[in-house]
């Protein structure tokens, strides 16, 4: 199934609302991030989906064919960076290829793997996010004339990033082995960035470096957990 442009139908984009008629494919595990581009894909006239897997994307992509495509990096079951391959070599190809990360240094390894552009957490701003697709959208899919370009900002319900706190809680309390400790870092420094929790986000570093350095990592994670806890006991308020 294609979406409402690839189909010849209306409705056209606008200048206030320059994605209508897009679907965009968000592939993230994090429901605070999703819900920020649930709310600039609403601000912006896309439709939006969600995957928050690999395995759920390619299901996804199995019976939906999306205008734009969002991967993050660092997924439970795997690198984004594959599914950004499979996706590049595809025919046809999906109109506009994004990949998304808390790790900037990331974006030479998606850009390899074919994305189009490359979006550092946080993304919360309206301008950037409609910038970003529009930039590599096809010219007869834009809307004619001058755009406005809004310079505010979405602000994601704080539920989400409750109900990523207790995911990261379950994480924590699972750590088997060198992998989960990584994605466990990985999925908390990005969770944080995007919420503006500066606190958690330099420990979860602090975490994902030690482990690099090979120094010993059982109170960084006691710690990390700890604030965790703090955040599903509403002791810190983003």
């Amino acid at each position: 199934m294609d979406d409402l442009m690839t189909r010849g139908g209306l409705p056209r984009p606008t200048a206030e609302r320059p994605l209508l008629g897009l679907t965009v494919l968000a592939v993230e595990d994090s429901k605070y991030a999703c819900e920020a581009f649930r709310l600039l894909c609403l601000r912006s006239g896309a439709r939006i989906r969600r995957a928050d897997s690999l395995r759920s994307a390619r299901r996804h992509l199995q019976v939906y064919r999306p205008s734009v495509v969002i991967v993050d990096m660092g997924l439970p079951d795997g690198s984004g960076a594959d599914l950004l391959e499979e996706l590049a070599a595809a025919s046809p190809r999906v109109a506009v290829l994004l990949a998304i990360s808390g790790d900037g240094m990331t974006e030479p390894l998606a850009r390899s793997a074919g994305a189009d552009g490359f979006l550092e957490k946080p993304v919360l701003s309206l301008a950037a996010f409609q910038s970003a697709i529009l930039a590599h959208l096809p010219a007869d899919r834009r809307a004619m004339g001058p755009r406005n370009v809004p310079d505010d900002a979405v602000s994601p319900d704080p539920l989400a990033y409750r109900d990523d706190m207790a995911h990261a809680a379950d994480m924590l309390g699972d750590i088997s082995d060198a992998r989960s400790v990584d994605f466990a870092a990985r999925f908390l420094s990005g969770v944080a960035r995007s919420a503006n929790d500066q606190a958690l986000c330099s420990a979860a570093e602090d975490l994902t470096e030690a482990r690099n350095m090979g120094r010993p990592v059982h109170a960084r994670i006691a710690q990390l957990a700890g604030l965790v806890q703090e955040r599903l006991s509403d002791q810190v308020a983003i």
